[in-house]
């Protein structure tokens, strides 16, 4: 099941944030999904999705799309697109997953919130005309429907390398703020093939994160 809203009075992103939800500018779409897999497998679907949504970016913005782990699309270093996925489940199985995807089309930087501005972008601002919604909705769908058919069938393996194509965090130093609140530094060397995030820390450890909130440095206040 899709579903479609031309606006959000209460859009939200991952562990709370607001996402500026303006009516009839952006796409707005929750997808319910049924897949069989178990819970572990679940976060990777959500980087499935971000290649689906950047592929579908690319289409009118070219090469300069990225993917920030685990769930926002950059265009220009900027975000354009955030991802946020919620799930039930039934012992270690999920029963169901919910992809909720905001994609900044039409609003224009100088109309996001200021606390946003330096942060975020749209289609129509890096490229300087307006967007077909109804068409970029159509090819974010097809996109998406292939995408987390390989999923499926093959599991993120099969999506690696799309999303290393897209994956230009390698070497930077990030923070990561996991699930139960710590904190942890240190410089990306990559994501492995179930899409956890790997991560040198200062002290010459290897860290496998599976979740969690991620923070480049050039963000750090």
């Amino acid at each position: 099941m899709t579903v479609v809203a031309e606006a959000q009075t209460a859009g939200r992103g991952r562990l709370g944030r607001g996402f500026f939800s303006p009516p009839y500018a952006n796409l707005y779409t929750s997808v319910v999904l049924r897949p069989s897999i178990a819970t572990s497998e679940a976060p990777a679907w959500t980087l499935a999705a971000a290649v689906a949504v950047a592929d579908t970016v690319a289409v009118s913005a070219g090469g300069d799309v990225a993917i920030k782990w685990p769930n926002d699309v950059l265009l220009g270093g900027l975000k354009t697109s955030g991802i946020l996925m919620e799930l039930g489940a039934e012992a270690t199985r999920v029963s169901h997953l919910v992809l909720g995807i905001g994609v900044n089309l039409n609003t224009e930087r100088a109309q996001l919130p200021e606390e946003f501005r330096h942060l975020a972008t749209s289609l129509a601002s890096h490229c300087g005309e307006r967007v077909d919604r109804v068409a970029f909705a159509r090819r974010l769908f097809e996109n998406l429907e292939r995408t987390l058919d390989v999923c499926a069938a093959s599991g993120f393996a099969g999506i690696l390398p799309r999303f290393q194509a897209r994956f230009r965090m390698p070497g930077q130093r990030v923070r990561v703020r996991e699930l139960d609140g710590s904190e942890l530094t240190g410089v990306v060397r990559g994501v492995d093939a179930d899409g956890a995030l790997l991560l040198a820390t200062p002290d010459s450890s290897a860290v496998r994160v599976v979740a969690g909130d991620v923070t480049l440095d050039k963000e750090t206040p």
